[in-house]
């Protein structure tokens, strides 16, 4: 390659290199979120519902508990994870932080097939809060199909 040839490369990748450096190109900053290398600033939550008794129920049926919470803290409540027990129970986090002073709820489905009998579950809840995590319950009693 001739030294003319390397020259018109290395100009080449150089402006290629420029144009992805241009602020057209950054992505938009959240104004709530914390950079991905930051932790999120730290709130309180107050829990207005965290443990459930369902009463009874026939084994296959499916029941829905909302577990709603209020962000009592100052800066923007982000739910990072929703982990339940096991798979017999699937939880949704809210996808957007809770502002201030607002409130919020995570959705959980309980699908009791194959689950028959006196059954305690629980959803560990992981936000920008201290402590980290918490606890939610619910409690069912499931009679076998027959």
């Amino acid at each position: 390659m001739t030294i003319k040839k390397s020259f018109l490369l290395l100009a080449v990748l150089g402006l290629g290199f420029a144009a992805c450096q241009s602020p057209e190109n950054k992505p938009a900053e959240s104004p709530v979120a914390a950079p991905a290398n930051e932790p999120a600033p730290v709130t309180t939550i107050q829990w207005i519902d965290s443990a459930f008794n369902k009463g009874t129920i026939t084994e296959g049926e499916k029941i829905e508990i909302v577990y709603r919470f209020k962000n009592t803290g100052e800066k923007p409540l982000i739910i990072k994870d929703v982990r339940p027990s096991c798979g017999c129970t699937v939880a949704e986090k809210p996808l957007e932080p809770i502002a201030p002073g607002k409130e919020g709820s995570i959705k959980a489905v309980f699908d009791s097939q194959n689950k028959p009998g006196p059954t305690h579950k629980t959803i560990t809840v992981v936000s920008n809060t201290e402590p980290e995590s918490y606890a939610l319950t619910f409690n069912v009693i499931v009679n076998k199909k027959s």
